[in-house]
Parts: C-alpha cells; structure tokens; sequence
C-alpha cells in the first residue's frame, strides 16, 4: 500500500539514529505476529508535524521554556486565567489548527483500513488522528478543535468560537512568542488585558476546550470504554510517548497484567522500558513506513 509521504518538520524532535535494521526486522516481526494491535500515541507522533511536546530532551516546552500549561482548577475558578488562556489559544488557532497529519499518522490509518489495529487511543488533542482518516480512536483528553459549556454542556466547534473572538475584539492585536504544545502562544500580561472572551450564547456559562487540563481526570465512561478495547486486543504499541501521564500509562499497566506483548517506539526512555518486550528509539515517521 502506497503512502503519500509528507516531508517531516524537525524542528521539535530530539536527535536520533536512523532505524536500526535488526530493530526494524523486530517491529516487523512483533507487528506481524499481531492479530488485533492496540496503538497509544502521544505526543512524539505530532512532533514531525511542527508541533511541539512538553518532555523532549532539549527541544521539548519543559527544556525551552518555564513555561508550564494551564491547570483545571485555575482555569475553572479565575476569569483573568480563563482570559490568557483563550488570548493565547486566539493567537495560536490558526496556526494550530492548520497542522497535517504526518507518514506515522497515515500509516496507522492504513494499518486499521488493513484490519491489523484495532483500536488506536491517542493522548494528544491535535486531531491528526481523525485529520488522517483514522475511525477506530478514542480520543483520551479530548480535542482543542471541540468546546463545551461547563453550564449546559452546549458544544461549538472551535472554528466557530474563533468567528465570536473576532466579532469581540475587532481591534486587538498581538504579536506571539513562540508556540506551545497545545495550540496557545506566548503572550504578555498586558497583550492579554484588553482581550474580550464570549460566554456559552445558550446559557452565558464558562466555555472551556473539549480537553482534559493538568489537574483534571478523563471521564470513568471513557476509561472503561478504552478498557473494553484493550481486552479484545493481543498487543500493544506505544508509539511517541514517555508514559509519564497516569491517565495513558494506566493502560499499559492492563496490558502488562494481561501479559500482552508491549512494544515501545519513542526517542527517549519511557516508563515501560523495563517491561516492554521491545523498545526502540527511533523516529515514528521514520520507522513506521518501513513496516508491511
């Protein structure tokens, strides 16, 4: 199967050695000897997309930056973090949201279209997944192309709240500092001061991102569905992502319980690597491709 091959953006992703062909001929074989593999991503199979994760030695937002992102909490009890929030995630939008996918993406596509993944949970927010044409995916912290009232549950798709951002502050302007991982930008106190941000138009609640913030847990309906997909699965897969989030590592614990065969493809040590049975540090849009 052909896969139009996008060229990789670098910027945001840790050195490495290309493939080695002995790793390579052992991915094949764990992906071969695999009936109904289940695929966790995070946020190293973005990276080749132009965006950037928190934890990549040297070029991850915690190693730039002192950066850290917003916490549930504080964006449900302060208006003014609500403020820069939604001032730095207006910036940030059309950048973010023009993001496509990259090979690693496609690939898992063709794997499900092929009927060897069954089931794909990422933890990013990005959408790739679904821009690629993945159907068979769970969403694990949601997605920042979605936004709820906390009131009255009312959903708008983010593009639509970028309309009403602009309708409120026709005049405002802000230049940003350099991206962050999900969506936002950097911004002044005083760049933020003046930005208008709308209520819910149903109800006048708080609008929020339809994504799980630090500090906020993933619904027990979503778990246990995920769950469910783990227990009909003979493998597991972690492509692009350290682990270091319960929420996604919770997951591999199962898989470890159920003594399914876990293999890790990720630039950098997880927190499997001492129970995976193959862990490989390579580039998943580097990797993946050399796969059948």
């Amino acid at each position: 199967h052909s896969v139009s091959r996008p060229s990789p953006n670098l910027a945001f992703v840790p050195a490495c050695l290309p493939p080695d062909p002995v790793e390579v001929e052992e991915l094949q074989h764990f992906v071969s000897n695999s009936k109904r593999l289940f695929v966790m991503t995070g946020a190293g199979i973005s990276t080749e997309s132009g965006i950037p994760d928190y934890r990549s030695e040297g070029v991850g937002l915690y190693a730039r930056t002192d950066r850290r992102p917003v916490q549930h909490a504080e964006f449900v009890r302060s208006a003014s973090a609500r403020q820069r929030y939604w001032a730095r995630n207006f910036v940030g939008w059309p950048q973010f949201s023009s993001h496509q996918p990259n090979t690693a993406h496609l690939v898992l596509r063709d794997w499900e279209k092929l009927g060897k993944l069954h089931w794909l949970v990422t933890q990013n927010v990005d959408a790739l997944h679904t821009k690629a044409g993945s159907q068979r995916v769970t969403e694990l912290h949601g997605c920042t192309h979605r936004v709820f009232c906390l009131a009255c549950g009312d959903q708008i798709s983010r593009s639509e709240l970028q309309e009403h951002f602009e309708a409120l502050n026709p005049t405002w302007k802000a230049e940003a500092f350099g991206v962050a991982p999900d969506g936002d930008v950097f911004l002044t106190d005083e760049q933020v001061r003046n930005f208008q941000v709308p209520a819910c138009h149903k109800c006048g609640g708080i609008l929020k991102p339809d994504v799980t913030f630090f500090g906020d847990t993933v619904s027990r309906e979503k778990v246990n569905f995920v769950h469910q997909r783990l227990a009909e699965s003979d493998s597991m897969l972690v492509a692009g992502s350290s682990m270091q989030v319960y929420s996604g590592y919770r997951f591999a614990l199962a898989a470890r319980e159920k003594n399914l065969p876990i293999a890790i493809l990720n630039i950098g040590p997880t927190r499997l690597d001492h129970f995976a049975s193959l862990k490989l540090n390579s580039r998943c849009g580097e990797l993946l491709p050399l796969i059948v």
